[in-house]
């Protein structure tokens, strides 16, 4: 049955419960009816046990939780002549290993539900303590009652009862001691006595204070006088003891208080159940959940805890935080495999642990190669910059691993500040992204962590999370600058230029989502949109100006959509869908994305340029490229860079520029290619750009990108 909440149990769970309970009494009474003197039959032995068994499952479960509730069941035990040395040890080994099993709340933790099994165990052992002492007492009234009747026979019921006692006192599993209400040791089992040493006299006439420990919870003592006062019947506690060699036993201690006839304190009663190996477990399983596996290293669990302390110190305190990533190592591990790997990381993790041995300071590997070291004190601005020198300098010599040696290099990002103003989580991010900041800038460094980057660096972050989303809720628009013929200042056409109305940055460009789309994927649905869009645009206005001619309209393509499968056949299916014609678009390619470019990439340019489509070569003169391969590129229009224009600004222009341009002019002319300019803010520039020979230009000079109906207009007053 899996756990479920109490709100989600089924009406079926009550029947259920009741089974467990009903198979959990026959566990039982097989285990103790050997050992039970009693007339009843099997059967009939296991429904008598039935009712103590459901007082025990409902003590387990209860809230709060009162352990003292179990007492009865020892005394039922007692009263159904369950007296037999086996049957409290036999009892309390089934509830052990039993009672969480069949009656355990499954709402609750396994370790809550052992804990308090375990003080059901005492709890039972106590009753069944107080009920067989009550006997024996009753038996001993009995037996002077009857006296002159019955004497040997009283005696020997007493004597019986004694060794009944006896047998259970010292074969129980567990310690036990009583002691008086001074602390004075009266009796303890053999259990008890091996635990603390093996000898008796170091157990039996000590008193209860002498076994006080260091690590003692400072409760403890003060638990223990309210009980001896009778202020309280029990206590629970964890708690250490030496052993006569001088190492420790931990355990977990339930002393309850036993009164007289008339109530008032008399004895204590311990019982002591040895720890010590489940501690040392759980310190060894603790290690390992905050270790590294690999380098042996504080891992992200320990660190984390170490640094939520470091910022949340406060009171004037300050930590510095280095975040190291190593420069290159995936290319060891894809090269030489995992394994050459693993050793150069424990070799790189033995050098960062000997650069923080200062006090405050510590190093952990988060995972994979990345480390993180940290300092706390007064001064740590200077302390962890030369905590980050040191490391550089640390990693410099070459490691050497199967007589080979490696260069390890490695980016450092540093976040130093004082404590109380950032969360963990804020300074690690913080320190990440300027890590890859000074990866960036070559590797082999630190860099200071700087807010405004930082800014940046999130809102980046940001917007490439909104873009997918942004696209299906339609935040993207499109804004068209003319374009305008140089000779007559007509217009010719127009570029549609993408911008995203951003619901918290408001209005955004293309260069500050457009980088993003394509590191993501998203520039070829978004380019689609765009190119869909632009041509239903384009197809209107030809339907509006059927006389002067269809209107240009140019679309940027990026490189991830010029090597999209797809390129071609979504053209054809937009343009056919719309009634465009081919002639009337233009796809626009930057240079640098055509460098160097093989036939594969241009084949789709040419099945478009063939269809009739105009391919712009885009930023022309910003690339370096080979003007010969001019020939084979199946571009029909030059667009020279705004540099080119921005360079006609000066009085009087340089005839550098002059030259230049009108020989790229020359050039594109006599390969049949057309020249548009862009970046055009003046008229001087216009006509200087018309008497060089170009041939369409756009620009603010005429028109800043705005929406469809502006170029409406602009076509009515033919632009200039």
């Amino acid at each position: 049955m899996s756990p479920t909440s109490q709100a989600e149990r089924s009406p079926e769970e009550p029947d259920a419960l009741e089974d467990r309970l009903r198979r959990f009494a026959t566990i039982w009474s097989r285990a103790i009816f050997p050992v039970t003197a009693t007339s009843l039959t099997r059967p009939e032995f296991e429904r008598h046990l039935l009712p103590p068994a459901r007082e025990l499952c409902t003590a387990l479960r209860s809230a709060p939780f009162v352990p003292q509730s179990a007492q009865r069941v020892g005394r039922a035990l007692v009263e159904a002549h369950c007296t037999d040395p086996d049957a409290l040890s036999r009892t309390l080994g089934v509830i052990d290993s039993y009672l969480v099993l069949y009656c355990g709340d499954p709402g609750a933790g396994a370790e809550e539900s052992r804990a308090r099994c375990s003080r059901l165990q005492h709890a039972v052992a106590a009753g069944f303590a107080h009920a067989l002492r009550e006997r024996t007492l009753a038996e001993q009234e009995a037996i002077a009652r009857s006296t002159l009747l019955a004497r040997n026979d009283a005696l020997q019921a007493m004597h019986d009862t004694e060794v009944r006692f006896r047998a259970v006192f010292q074969g129980a599993a567990i310690g036990i001691a009583i002691a008086d209400l001074d602390g004075n040791v009266l009796e303890a089992n053999d259990t008890l006595t091996r635990m603390l040493g093996g000898l008796e006299h170091h157990v039996r006439g000590r008193r209860v204070t002498d076994w006080a420990h260091p690590e003692d919870r400072p409760h403890v003592w003060d638990l223990h006088r309210e009980l001896v006062r009778g202020q309280r019947e029990d206590f629970r506690t964890e708690k250490p003891f030496y052993r006569n060699d001088g190492t420790v036993l931990w355990t977990n201690l339930t002393v309850s208080l036993l009164r007289d006839a008339d109530g008032e304190p008399q004895y204590q009663l311990a019982l002591v159940e040895d720890t010590t190996e489940r501690r040392l477990l759980n310190l060894r399983l603790r290690y390992e959940a905050t270790h590294d596996a690999l380098t042996g290293l504080p891992n992200r669990t320990l660190f984390f805890e170490r640094l939520e302390k470091a910022v949340a110190a406060g009171d004037g305190n300050r930590f510095g935080l280095c975040y190291l990533d190593l420069d290159g190592f995936k290319a060891i591990n894809d090269s030489l495999g995992h394994a050459v790997g693993d050793r150069l990381l424990v070799e790189v993790a033995d050098r960062l642990q000997s650069c923080a041995t200062a006090p405050g300071e510590m190093v952990a590997r988060l995972g994979g190669d990345e480390f993180v070291a940290l300092t706390t004190g007064p001064d740590t601005a200077r302390e962890v910059d030369e905590l980050a020198t040191r490391i550089l300098n640390a990693l410099a010599a070459p490691v050497a691993v199967d007589g080979r040696e490696f260069a390890v290099r490695g980016s450092i990002g540093i976040v130093e500040g004082p404590a109380g103003e950032r969360t963990s989580a804020e300074v690690l991010r913080s320190a990440d992204i300027t890590m890859y900041r000074a990866k960036s800038a070559g590797g082999n460094r630190f860099e200071l962590s700087d807010p405004e980057a930082d800014a940046r660096v999130i809102t980046r972050h940001g917007l490439t999370n909104a873009l997918p989303s942004a696209l299906e809720r339609g935040e993207f628009f499109i804004e068209y600058q003319p374009l305008v013929h140089l000779v007559d200042g007509s217009v010719h056409g127009a570029e549609a230029l993408v911008r995203w109305c951003h619901p918290q940055y408001g209005v955004l460009g293309p260069d500050r989502f457009i980088p993003l789309a394509e590191r993501t994927g998203l520039i070829v649905p978004l380019g689609r949109w765009v190119l869909e869009e632009a041509v239903r645009q384009a197809r209107y206005w030809s339907r509006r100006h059927s006389d002067g001619g269809p209107l240009r309209i140019n679309v940027n393509l990026s490189p991830a959509q010029l090597k999209h499968p797809a390129l071609v056949a979504d053209t054809v299916e937009v343009l056919e869908r719309s009634g465009l014609e081919p002639g009337a678009l233009c796809l626009e390619v930057t240079e640098s994305a055509l460098i160097g470019a093989d036939e594969d990439l241009l084949k789709p340019l040419r099945q478009l340029a063939d269809m009739g489509v105009d391919i712009a070569l885009d930023d022309f003169g910003t690339g370096y490229s080979n003007l010969a391969n001019l020939r084979r590129l199946p571009v029909s229009v030059l667009k020279l860079d705004r540099s080119f224009t921005q360079g006609m600004q000066q009085h009087p222009c340089d005839p550098v520029d002059l030259k230049i341009v009108e020989g790229i002019v020359s050039l594109a002319h006599s390969l049949e290619l057309a020249v548009t300019v862009e970046g055009v803010e003046t008229g001087a520039q216009a006509e200087r750009l018309r008497e060089l020979g170009c041939d369409t230009a756009q620009g603010w000079y005429y028109a800043r990108p705005g929406s469809p109906d502006r170029i409406h207009a602009l076509v009515l007053a033919d632009a200039v």
